[in-house]
C-alpha cells in the first residue's frame, strides 16, 4: 500500500521560511519522479514543483521559481520542499504526489499523478 505522509506546515509570517517533507512507502521510491501542488479555497489544484527520480531534473512554477527548492533523498524515501520569502498569495494546502512515468508537457498535470499525500496546510500571515 503506497502512502505520501506530508509534515512541516504551519503558520508563519510573510517572508519567512517553511520546509515540507513528504514521507513516501510502499512504492520503489527512486524510479518515481515526484511533484508538489498546492490549493488555495476556492482554487483548483495547483503545480509549485517536480523532481525526477534521480533528482537531477526540476522544474518550478513561475510563481515560486528563485524562492521555493525542491530535494530528495532516496535513500530515505524523502522529498522536501524548502520555502523561503513567503508571501500570504502561498497559503494554501500542500500536496506531494508521485508520478511513475512522465513528459514534459504532463509534470504539472495533477491527474497525471497516481499517488497523493493528504496534504498540509502553509499558512501565510501579512
Amino acid at each position: 500500500q503506497v502512502q505520501l505522509v506530508e509534515s512541516g506546515g504551519g503558520l508563519v509570517q510573510a517572508g519567512g521560511s517553511l520546509r515540507l517533507s513528504c514521507a513516501a512507502s510502499g512504492l520503489t521510491f527512486s524510479t518515481n519522479s515526484m511533484g508538489w501542488f498546492r490549493q488555495a479555497p476556492g482554487k483548483e489544484r495547483e503545480f509549485v514543483v517536480f523532481i525526477s527520480g534521480s533528482g537531477s531534473i526540476e522544474y518550478y512554477a513561475d510563481s515560486v521559481k528563485g524562492r521555493f527548492t525542491i530535494s530528495r533523498d532516496n535513500k530515505k524515501n524523502m522529498v522536501y520542499l524548502q520555502m523561503n520569502g513567503l508571501q500570504p498569495e502561498d497559503t494554501a494546502v500542500y500536496y506531494c504526489a508521485a508520478i511513475r512515468t512522465y513528459a514534459y508537457g504532463t509534470i504539472r498535470q495533477f491527474d497525471k499523478y497516481k499517488y497523493w499525500g493528504q496534504g498540509t496546510q502553509v499558512t501565510v500571515s501579512s
